[in-house]
């Protein structure tokens, strides 16, 4: 009997001014991963966390994501076309994360109204967990959800709360300090 062959990704990184290289892989299915501000070696642990697969250095696969991230950064999109490969990842999972995508530019939702949004109002706690795992930043975007008295509470990116506050100020969102 045979094994089933790894998944391919393909992963790039392009550099940003203020956030380092920022990193993304693809699966043929859609993003697989996406951080910033690690170096290489970090970054394919990173994608390795969501479980084994063949990894294969490739600009030229990631220059249209790539190119979205930067033009998010730059303040120039305001919505990602790209798709989300969710492998490997639980319906609850899945569930937070499409919730969290819905939540739009320049906008944003506590972890009690993602967790009211999939149906287990009870679970801010849970969805708080699911989003310190986000692996891929800015598309599933955990910079805007914030705690329920308005403030800013966790956010495990590069430079945590200073740069979930940078990007909720691009973004033109004002939130309680």
């Amino acid at each position: 009997m045979t094994k089933p062959a790894l998944p391919l990704l393909f992963y790039a990184a392009k550099p940003h001014k203020r956030l380092g290289l920022v990193w993304a892989a693809v699966s043929a299915r859609g993003v697989w991963s996406a951080a910033y501000g690690i170096d290489e070696a970090r970054f394919c642990d990173h994608v390795l966390e969501r479980g084994p697969a063949q990894l294969v250095k490739q600009p030229a696969a990631l220059a249209e994501v790539l190119e979205q991230m930067h033009e998010f950064l730059a303040g120039t999109r305001r919505r990602f076309e790209v798709k989300v490969d969710f492998s490997g990842m639980t319906p609850f999972q899945v569930a937070v994360r499409k919730a969290v995508m819905a939540v739009g530019y320049g906008q944003t939702a506590s972890y009690g109204d993602i967790a009211a949004a999939v149906g287990k109002p009870r679970a801010a706690r849970a969805v708080g967990g699911v989003q310190a795992s986000n692996p891929i930043s800015f598309i599933i975007p955990c910079h805007r959800i914030i705690g329920a008295d308005g403030s800013l509470a966790g956010y495990g990116g590069f430079g945590g709360l200073e740069t979930k506050r940078w990007l909720l100020k691009l973004e033109g969102t004002l939130v309680r300090e």
